[in-house]
């Protein structure tokens, strides 16, 4: 491990150093390198598909799981969008003279070595890696087993790309060491990894956070949540509601709890039902739902999971108040969104929620890095500190002072 580590930790210097335009080029040559190898990493795919179904992998795993060819042009665009951006490395972030005449600048440079660990998504190891290059990071990669096949013949076809341009291979790598044992060893060597993100179950959100002696940015559960306020358009609850549970369950960003208010529940619930049931989905409701529509009851427990899945909590709330107490309770700081057309209402829900991103009359779905224009993200960091949200490549830098004088001396 300790000498895997030290060849990364050395390569640091050298995608430090790499210039904008040199860091596109080789960005779209992966890009064309991935689509080349389209077949190979499908073919990889299909044995972690057929090691998954085997396993009996939920549904919605095996749909974050699939690759094929168009999911791998998918990853390259990815790709290509990454290498359109800014270039974040060497932005003056503020500037100023002082008193003894020495001009300052804070200036973005890269963290350095970042290790993130990840379940599931293939395309992860690439947009990452992608990320971690653009933002001239040393990327470390440690996958779900379930992904194995997949997540090392695409790091190859990145890799083979870096040894082409003269560049070390270990700019981008997946841990030699893929067991829960490696992983408790990266996290403590702080003298080689400056950053270590982790994204999947709450599980492993929780053992990284409890034994990491490097910083970690935790990309925690999403228990995201949808209040229909009284004054909200019915159409508009209706489409956004439905988006957010049933467009793509198995991620984050999908809403697990639906609150409604009382004033208006007998007239929504109904249509509410047919369409997720229309959709699939599997409802719990509180006891007032329930006077409504027929659905499993919901528990507290229900409220504090996160599914996953096409499932569905319901909730009807006296008010605003409730809503908030009840999201405050059982939210996790990812996305919450309020449906209604009272610019007080949307106000008081905004500025009291406390999460990464907070929405009006728009699915929790957005919540993502391509939606939000950074190209694509490492993941979204429930943390406050450093980085919250979709973390782009502007959040896998940190700063300096870069300090000119002429020949000043402290008196």
């Amino acid at each position: 491990m300790k000498e895997f580590l030290s060849r990364a930790k050395a390569s640091a210097q050298t995608i430090a150093t790499l210039d904008g335009k040199t860091k596109n080029r080789i960005l779209n040559e992966m890009a064309e390198a991935l689509l080349a190898n389209s077949s190979t990493i499908v073919k990889a795919n299909k044995k972690d598909m057929e090691a998954g179904e085997k396993s009996k992998l939920e549904s919605a795993l095996l749909d974050r799981l699939l690759l094929n060819q168009e999911r791998v042009e998918a990853i390259a665009n990815s790709l290509r969008e990454i290498a359109q951006l800014k270039e974040p490395v060497g932005r003056i972030l503020d500037g100023w003279v002082n008193d003894d005449n020495l001009r300052i600048e804070k200036v973005s440079v890269p963290i350095g070595v970042v290790g993130v660990i990840y379940e599931s998504r293939p395309n992860v190891t690439s947009d990452v890696a992608a990320l971690c290059f653009k933002s001239g990071n040393v990327a470390i990669l440690k996958g779900g087993k379930e992904a194995e096949h997949s997540n090392m013949a695409i790091a190859k076809v990145l890799q083979d790309v870096l040894v082409k341009n003269k560049l070390p291979k270990e700019i981008v790598s997946l841990l030699p060491d893929a067991t829960r044992e490696g992983v408790a060893k990266l996290i403590k060597e702080d003298g080689y990894v400056d950053l270590i993100v982790p994204r999947g179950g709450e599980a492993l959100i929780k053992f990284i956070s409890k034994n990491s002696s490097v910083p970690v940015v935790k990309h925690d559960k999403g228990l995201c949540h949808t209040y229909i306020h009284r004054d909200a358009s019915h159409s508009k609850a209706l489409s956004i509601a439905v988006n957010a549970k049933c467009q793509r369950p198995g991620v984050c960003n999908a809403m697990e709890t639906l609150l409604i208010d009382k004033e208006i529940s007998k007239v929504l619930l109904p249509g509410l039902y047919k369409a997720f049931v229309d959709s699939g989905t599997k409802i719990k409701g509180c006891n007032a739902t329930r006077e409504f529509i027929f659905v499993d009851p919901a528990t507290d427990i229900d409220y504090d999971t996160e599914y996953l899945a096409n499932i569905l909590n319901i909730k009807v709330v006296s008010g605003i108040d409730e809503a908030m107490a009840h999201i405050t309770r059982f939210g996790s700081g990812h996305s919450e969104a309020i449906i209604t057309e009272n610019y007080s209402a949307a106000e008081k829900f905004m500025n009291t929620i406390d999460a990464a991103c907070v929405y009006v009359n728009a699915s929790t779905r957005f919540t993502d890095g391509g939606a939000f224009g950074f190209g694509a993200e490492v993941g979204i960091s429930t943390n406050k500190l450093h980085a919250r949200g979709p973390m782009g490549i502007n959040e896998l830098t940190t700063y300096k002072f870069k300090i000119y004088g002429n020949g000043q001396v402290r008196r």
